[in-house]
């Protein structure tokens, strides 16, 4: 890795079959050990179950409102400035309670790549 200032990208931002809009601020091969994402999910909106295999994923809480699910907890209010830990392979998804977009970092070590993302929305327990 090289000393370097990546400038956020308004327009880079992508919706996903995840229900929620990322924005990938830093993920690349010049920087394996993590990566950085801007994540915003609409107001009512509730993200897919999905689980990360071999990567460790945080949720710095940004603005908004919402409730975090992640594996066996409970949900869990979550509000700017919380931090959400989620284990490799843990199934989570969260939802915006509020009125207005519900956006986070979600920061992965190693890296974020799309192989290693597994969808769960059906493989659920009925709640």
């Amino acid at each position: 890795m090289h000393a370097t200032i990546k400038h956020r990208n308004a327009s880079a931002e992508y919706y996903t079959e995840e229900r929620c809009h990322i924005n990938e601020l830093s993920n690349g091969p010049d920087d394996p050990t993590v990566s950085i994402a801007e994540a915003r999910v609409v107001a009512g909106v509730t993200t897919r179950w999905h689980r990360l295999q071999g990567i460790v994923e945080r949720y710095v809480i940004l603005q908004g409102t919402g409730l975090a699910e992640i594996g066996d907890m409970s949900p869990q209010p979550v509000n700017p400035g919380d931090v959400v830990l989620i284990p490799p392979g843990c199934h989570q998804r969260i939802a915006n309670t509020g009125k207005h977009d519900l956006v986070f970092l979600a920061i992965c070590s190693p890296r974020f790549e799309q192989q290693y993302y597994e969808d769960t929305e059906n493989n659920q327990p009925e709640q």
